[in-house]
């Protein structure tokens, strides 16, 4: 596979950029490729106290990005901490895995949280999107811990996800086959996203950019993710 990710960042650099949620998935994407820009300053920039705006899933999202740059803040780690009730983040899955997923790239290893994951998991969760954030927050967190204790669940719902996989290789859209590739990349399974990665490559607007009618921030960094992490996997 070719790909060159030249186009993409131009079309990058020439958005403004306010969202931590944008702002943290370009920060990993520039990262990743290597490119020279000042995002990580920016988000760094956008800490106030422990937190990114008092809020769970931004202040996950920057810290897990911020740890994989080397950047590491333990408080904020220590924030999340202080969050969570009765082994979840209030009782949701989204602010639960993104949670732990972000204890796991501060160091921290947080069993009851995933337990409760895997207790709790539900048909209500049985989206490949929403699943794929509970595989790799469990990977992350069974690596942090040294146990594998979460394996045989973990494959369980990678299967799941995979035999959801629509005919033309996507799981819908280029946002959710993101984070269902990275998952499953993660579990051991890049056989089964080649086909996948393909088709987020042909998604890709002539200008660099992913979206549905427009460049959008957010699918954008996903894919150069995507294909990062499978163009350099072993």
């Amino acid at each position: 596979m070719i790909f060159k990710s030249e186009a993409s960042f131009k079309w990058l650099y020439s958005q403004e950029i306010t969202k931590v949620k944008d702002l943290a998935r370009v920060t990993q994407a520039s990262y990743l490729w290597n490119e020279v820009n000042n995002f990580t300053e920016q988000l760094i920039g956008l800490r106030t106290g422990n937190s990114w705006n008092n809020d769970l899933r931004d202040t996950s999202r920057a810290a897990s990005v911020l740890a994989l740059t080397g950047t590491m803040f333990p408080e904020t780690g220590k924030w999340i901490l202080e969050k969570q009730n009765n082994g979840s983040w209030n009782e949701d899955v989204y602010d639960s895995t993104y949670a732990l997923a972000a204890l796991a790239d501060l160091g921290f290893f947080n069993p009851q949280g995933c337990w409760w994951l895997i207790e709790n998991y539900r048909e209500k969760w049985e989206h490949p999107g929403t699943t794929a954030l509970v595989i790799t927050a469990l990977i992350k967190q069974g690596k942090t811990g040294n146990t594998n204790e979460y394996d045989i669940f973990i494959e369980e719902k990678a299967k799941w996800i995979i035999s959801r996989k629509e005919k033309n290789n996507s799981w819908k859209t280029p946002a959710t086959s993101n984070l269902v590739i990275q998952s499953l990349m993660l579990a051991g399974h890049k056989d089964e996203v080649s086909e996948s990665v393909e088709w987020i490559l042909d998604q890709m607007n002539d200008n660099g950019w992913w979206g549905k009618d427009v460049g959008d921030i957010n699918t954008t960094s996903l894919s150069l993710i995507s294909l990062y992490e499978y163009m350099n996997s072993q």
